[in-house]
């Protein structure tokens, strides 16, 4: 299965219960001719290897891509040569700007363009995210990225100033990405930050995770696109989530060559807080063991089936030795809903001696996860009425 197809779509969940339109939370994606505003979408959301971003056509109109996550987005891709007045929708309409600066181009035309689109944005929402992404940091050593980063940063603070004092405090967020390495999702990830208002619930969870299990660093994230949306309050150590990441794209690629064999049995509705992926909940039907599929994300486990037709869940779980990067540490993989998985870091130690107590939380952190999904899938909808 393509990873096109492995992500359950947030609308098509929706959909199935009643048929009606989602509300989707609005991002603007803009930049000059040749940034890399398309690469990052195509990178992030569509899997595409880095290396053939080379390719791709420069965008000629805007294109609207959706997203679903904790909560639904629509991203608007727009092309260089776009305009406030050019626009199709007002500012007003978007809960973030996202503008991608070459870190090569250090001329006027991107900083004016940025300058223009703030002040109109800062006019009409003044509680709009701002976030600049510096990109292409590969094309230049690090000196050399440092100083254009730090050039960049002073010359869009200038033009801020000289088109109004009050302009000096509007927060910007300047970010270094590429598409080589994982500073783009580390970057994007705190732009959905903050758009989710649930956010500090789902940080919540994770303190609470951390705590009863003694893990140094829990991560929720995306599955497809590798974009965490919460972590726990112990600061991000960028080799940690490059660890992540990577694990994470390893289980994309080779979890649709597994499948469960496991039959029917009349135990399978019974909670098990024991159960791995080496020993899943059985399942009547042969189920593909991938990341972003489960049989039903609508029950909880923690009930019996209402019937023996009723399709058994199937949560794949996964975990992995460290050593001799980090010895004395596993890193293991859980999913918690279609399309969003815990990955946490545990002592070995606990993660082998109290395996059951690991599994347990793991389960009620699932139930938290699921139960703020469904009241965000509940509201997306509610505000179309």
């Amino acid at each position: 299965m393509s990873p096109q197809h492995q992500q359950q779509s947030y609308f098509n969940v929706v959909k199935s219960k009643r048929n009606v339109a989602v509300h989707r939370t609005r991002v603007l994606l803009l930049g000059t001719r040749r940034s890399g505003k398309t690469s990052i979408l195509q990178v992030l959301f569509k899997n595409l290897p880095s290396k053939q971003t080379f390719y791709l056509e420069p965008t000629m109109r805007v294109t609207k891509h959706a997203f679903d996550t904790v909560i639904p987005l629509e991203i608007w891709d727009c092309p260089g040569n776009i305009t406030v007045d050019t626009l199709e929708a007002p500012l007003s309409h978007f809960s973030s700007i996202v503008f991608v600066i070459d870190i090569r181009d250090l001329y006027q035309q991107p900083v004016a363009k940025l300058v223009e689109f703030i002040v109109a944005a800062c006019q009409v929402n003044p509680n709009i995210n701002l976030e600049i992404f510096v990109h292409k940091a590969e094309k230049l050593q690090e000196d050399d990225k440092i100083e254009n980063f730090r050039q960049i940063h002073e010359r869009v603070m200038d033009r801020l100033a000289d088109e109004s004092p009050e302009y000096e405090q509007v927060p910007l967020n300047f970010h270094l990405t590429s598409v080589y390495d994982h500073s783009l999702q580390e970057a994007f990830s705190r732009v959905i930050h903050k758009l989710i208002d649930s956010l500090p619930y789902l940080e919540g969870l994770l303190n609470v995770f951390c705590s009863n299990t003694s893990s140094p660093k829990a991560f929720l994230f995306d599955t497809t696109s590798k974009l965490y949306v919460a972590t726990d309050a112990s600061p991000v150590d960028q080799a940690t989530h490059n660890l992540c990441c990577d694990y994470l794209q390893m289980l994309n690629s080779f979890g649709p060559l597994y499948k469960s064999n496991a039959g029917p049995d009349p135990r399978s509705g019974l909670f098990s807080p024991t159960q791995t992926a080496l020993s899943p909940p059985p399942c009547p039907n042969i189920t593909p063991f991938t990341p972003a599929e489960i049989l039903d994300c609508t029950t909880s486990n923690l009930n019996p089936p209402p019937s023996t037709s009723t399709k058994a869940l199937f949560y794949p779980s996964a975990s992995t030795s460290l050593s001799p990067s980090h010895p004395g540490t596993t890193l293991t993989y859980h999913l918690v809903t279609p399309h969003l998985a815990l990955l946490a870091l545990l002592p070995t130690t606990v993660y082998e001696m109290r395996r059951g107590l690991v599994e347990w939380n793991v389960v009620w952190f699932r139930e938290g996860v699921g139960e703020i999904w469904e009241v965000e899938k509940e509201r997306s909808v509610g505000e179309l009425a």
